[in-house]
């Protein structure tokens, strides 16, 4: 019996050793030593040694009312906290059928004023035939009832829930010049599973390439330049898609001035 007990014990502080200390401490070593740059968090820098943030975390390039800035390449849309919180890192998770995401559609989803199965969509506005409406506190409205309030524009349409993907196209089109119904990127109007996603796809950069060219008066040949040299390829060389770097990319814009 003591000596099944002294065995446990010396086994016990054998493998905690080994384990416990020994195994993360080879690890972090040998990390710090081949891929020092990666175990640190892949941080970036910028030129005066300041801390710009990560080449693994997306953040948002906005003003202080969050308005996108027109002079610089835009992250994809976040649904982690506030947008790119990495507190609260996750995805909506809305099924396919939901008017959070995909609007009110004609024969998948939509409702009449009365709350029953419609037809059509009677928000339905000039720009958006899948408008979800919003009460005056501009909370969307996916269960309409009589007597519901919404908010209408100076014209009498519908305000319609800025979240659907049909309006974030609406909004990325617009923002970039685009031809009202110019195809756009999925990546440009959905999150990623995370929420934090630093990557957009090469379409999506080019699509924006012209607005930022013509806001920081420079060559669009020279910003695709740009997008071409932080275009990563495909994991491994087949899985996935190639990626552009959002942080990087507006970096290397500003050391252009």
């Amino acid at each position: 019996m003591r000596r099944h007990l002294f065995a446990s014990i010396v086994m016990l502080i054998g493998v905690t050793v080994l384990l416990g200390f020994g195994y993360p401490l080879l690890i972090t070593g040998l990390s710090q030593v081949f891929f020092r740059h990666q175990a640190d968090g892949s941080l970036i820098y910028a030129r005066n040694g300041t801390l710009v943030g990560s080449a693994l975390l997306g953040q948002s390039f906005t003003d202080s009312k969050g308005n996108p800035l027109p002079d610089y390449f835009q992250p994809r849309p976040s649904d982690a906290g506030s947008g790119y919180d990495g507190s609260d890192s996750g995805a909506s998770n809305l099924g396919p059928s939901n008017p959070l995401l995909i609007g009110f559609v004609a024969g998948v989803n939509t409702v009449g004023l009365d709350g029953k199965p419609s037809k059509t969509n009677p928000f339905a506005t000039t720009s958006d035939p899948a408008c979800v409406p919003v009460s005056p506190r501009g909370t969307p409205v996916t269960s309409p009832a009589p007597g519901q309030r919404y908010a209408r524009s100076s014209d009498g349409s519908y305000v319609c829930d800025p979240d659907t993907v049909p309006e974030r196209a609406i909004a990325y089109r617009k923002f970039n010049g685009m031809a009202p119904g110019a195809p756009v990127p999925v990546d440009a109007v959905t999150a990623s599973a995370s929420g934090l996603d630093p990557d957009i796809s090469v379409q999506n950069a080019q699509d924006q390439a012209p607005r930022v060219a013509r806001v920081r008066h420079l060559p669009l040949s020279r910003v695709l330049g740009l997008v071409h040299r932080y275009t990563s390829g495909r994991e491994l060389g087949f899985l996935g898609e190639p990626t552009v770097n959002v942080l990087e990319l507006n970096l290397a814009l500003d050391r252009l001035r």
